[in-house]
């Protein structure tokens, strides 16, 4: 099935509630990373991991077309132990299902409106989200510290 066009207002806007969003999830405790792919084909707009290998998703909505046009949101919940939508302020938040988290996001901060439900992942997938977690990050470091390298 084809995805709807996302308009560069929309990516611009997902860009910097993204910063937002990181930002929080760091007073948390949490790394993150942008554009996480998972085992299933998706890719978590941002994924992030604590020191004790909690992990979190959190899938950014810029609009109401942005939101209303994505079902595959569903498929995240089994790669993380915490789920969460980041809307702006001016998003109808009640749009966002009751078992999701909900977090309000700019560009410079975000705030926890709505806790996450907690299901905890199986060891063996955790243990392999955090490998991959941890390859991502140093190939993507690597790649700002080498560029020549031309690693994928």
């Amino acid at each position: 099935m084809l995805q709807p066009e996302i308009s560069m207002a929309d990516e611009r806007a997902a860009a910097r509630l993204c910063r937002g969003v990181r930002r929080l999830l760091w007073t948390l405790g949490y790394a993150s990373l942008p554009e996480f792919p998972l085992a299933n084909g998706r890719r978590a707009d941002v994924f992030g991991v604590t020191g004790g290998s909690e992990i979190a998703i959190v899938e950014i909505k810029s609009s109401i077309a942005d939101f209303r046009a994505d079902s595959k949101w569903t498929e995240y919940r089994g790669f993380c132990d915490a789920f969460f939508f980041a809307v702006d302020d001016t998003f109808p938040t009640e749009l966002i299902p009751e078992a999701c988290g909900l977090i309000v996001a700019d560009a410079f901060a975000a705030e926890i409106v709505r806790g996450s439900p907690i299901e905890r992942l199986a060891g063996a997938r955790r243990k392999s989200l955090v490998a991959a977690f941890g390859q991502l990050a140093a190939g993507r470091l690597h790649r700002i510290e080498d560029p020549m390298l031309g690693i994928g």
